[in-house]
């Protein structure tokens, strides 16, 4: 208990020191919200990496398709490193700063705007964000608590409140600086403590030879899709293929919607750096997720110290707590605070995205006319700390409700949010046909696809329901740009013209 004590206050006190030494950055909007775009690739990387994976990944996701799936869940870690991290550098990461900085924009919803030339547009985007964030946030929450009761035994409650209060202090102190600074520091203790983990659970069941023989032997059940077969959770597809490629989809592919994450591409320093900064968090997605689903793949190797609902099936959420449970304290430790650190830098890209986009894409003239640069900055301060507080509202009902396993939570903000945002978003990088109409059209039926599905079921798999919302966009943008009057071509033109002009000579400036 010392150990795990000593290692948990160095990491609150270094974390507060951060957002206290970085505070002198966030004194404008500009380098509150984006670090005054002057963000290098390896903060840039880290910020991007730590943003991507939580406790929602490493406790919930692991363990619940890791138990589904066998070895066949790395599948997902391998696209979330190829696909959702080194693809969406080099597709989206250049394009973005060079677009967003022509136009200005410091938020997703701002470039919506600007882009399709739409005020309307910029709000229904930003009271999406607002919205879709909070079961995100919640999820996290949910994740962090399993580990800190295995720990520790502290009760669900005080959990999320430690968390929230700690975030909130350094966010609202340093902004994005220090929060791009913390997932530095908390990205490299989730390196070091992934390979720790992996290594000591593995060598609990008698190293990896022996792990795989004994998860080579365990039969496949109704929950895996499959009965009574030995062999699938060692197999390259697993025993539910299709399901697989859902989860595979959602994760991987969503990241180039979510607004948390793009975001990262406004605030980096040039162009030069999105090269760099694009092999440093593939590696970091790499050792992150495809360590996390490694371990998770094992999960059947715990099924006898697992929770398990009144109906017999696995409580997902404690899979990985309880393969974690055999380490030593000194490990157990490191691992609290390696998923405290994944949760915690999440959480804090969370928040200050929401609040600055309900500050500078709602209120800002709208409700509220000529806010002043220090207005603005107040407003978002103060809209962060009432984030907080509604999350960690929602993270103690949802604790009690239906929705009980992590994994539901982001498939909802994910589904809704990347749905809403991925085609749009890539297709205003790229193409100048496409139209506000067909970003309307995107907007309202990835969100009515999310919504009904909740609350109707219709597809089984909330997963899926988002996965199909994401590709379905990438669909419906360019068949309604076809039908529907086209943009001022002149404007688009010039847009397109003058913000890769730039980033052109941006280039050549940083040879």
């Amino acid at each position: 208990m010392f150990f795990k004590l000593a290692m948990m206050l160095a990491f609150f006190a270094v974390t507060l020191y951060i957002g206290f030494h970085t505070r002198k950055s966030a004194r404008d909007v500009d380098g509150f919200v984006l670090g005054g775009r002057k963000v290098g690739a390896w903060l840039s990387a880290f910020a991007y990496g730590t943003s991507y994976f939580s406790a929602v990944v490493f406790i919930g996701y692991a363990g619940q398709f890791g138990w589904k799936y066998g070895m066949a869940a790395l599948w997902i870690g391998l696209g979330n490193a190829f696909i959702g991290s080194l693809l969406a550098w080099y597709v989206l990461g250049g394009r973005t700063r060079a677009m967003t900085h022509h136009l200005q924009a410091q938020t997703l919803p701002e470039f919506f705007g600007a882009r399709f030339s739409s005020r309307w547009l910029r709000i229904a985007a930003a009271g999406i964000v607002f919205i879709f964030l909070i079961p995100y946030t919640a999820s996290v929450y949910n994740g962090l608590s399993r580990l800190f009761d295995m720990a520790f035994g502290v009760p669900y409650e005080w959990c999320i409140i430690l968390m929230a209060a700690l975030t909130c202090v350094y966010v609202v102190m340093g902004g994005y600086m220090a929060t791009a600074v913390n997932d530095t520091v908390q990205g490299v203790i989730m390196l070091l403590g992934i390979v720790a983990v992996v290594v000591a659970v593995l060598s609990g069941y008698g190293g990896f030879t022996q792990a795989m023989i004994a998860l080579s032997q365990v039969p496949s059940d109704a929950s895996s899709g499959m009965t009574g077969m030995q062999g699938t959770f060692v197999s390259l597809f697993g025993p539910d293929f299709l399901d697989l490629v859902g989860v595979f989809v959602l994760t991987s592919l969503g990241a180039w919607g979510m607004p948390q994450m793009v975001q990262k591409f406004y605030a980096i320093q040039s162009v030069d750096a999105i090269k760099r900064g694009a092999i440093i968090s593939t590696v970091f997605a790499l050792a992150v997720a495809g360590g996390s689903y490694f371990l998770g793949g094992f999960g059947r190797l715990a099924a006898n110290v697992i929770a398990y609902t009144p109906a017999g099936t696995p409580v997902y959420d404690s899979i990985i707590p309880a393969m974690l449970a055999r380490m030593p304290n000194l490990l157990i430790g490191l691992t609290v605070v390696l998923v405290l650190s994944a949760s915690m830098s999440t959480l804090s890209s969370l928040v200050l995205t929401s609040s600055s986009t309900l500050t500078l894409d709602f209120l800002k003239d709208n409700l509220i006319k000529d806010m002043s640069v220090r207005q603005q900055v107040t407003v978002i301060r103060a809209l962060i700390v009432a984030f907080v507080l509604i999350s960690t509202l929602i993270a103690l009902i949802q604790y009690n409700s239906s929705i009980t396993f992590i994994a539901q939570l982001m498939a909802i903000s994910w589904g809704a949010l990347a749905g809403a945002f991925l085609a749009p978003f890539l297709y205003g990088l790229y193409w100048q046909r496409a139209t506000t109409a067909s970003v309307w059209a995107c907007f309202i039926f990835a969100i009515a696809l999310v919504c009904s599905n909740m609350l109707l079921s219709y597809i089984a798999s909330p997963i899926n329901a988002g996965a199909l919302a994401m590709l379905a966009g990438l669909v419906i943008v360019p068949l309604v740009s076809l039908i529907t009057p086209k943009p001022d071509a002149a404007r688009i033109r010039r847009l397109f013209q003058e913000s890769y002009l730039n980033f052109h000579d941006e280039r050549i400036d940083a040879d």
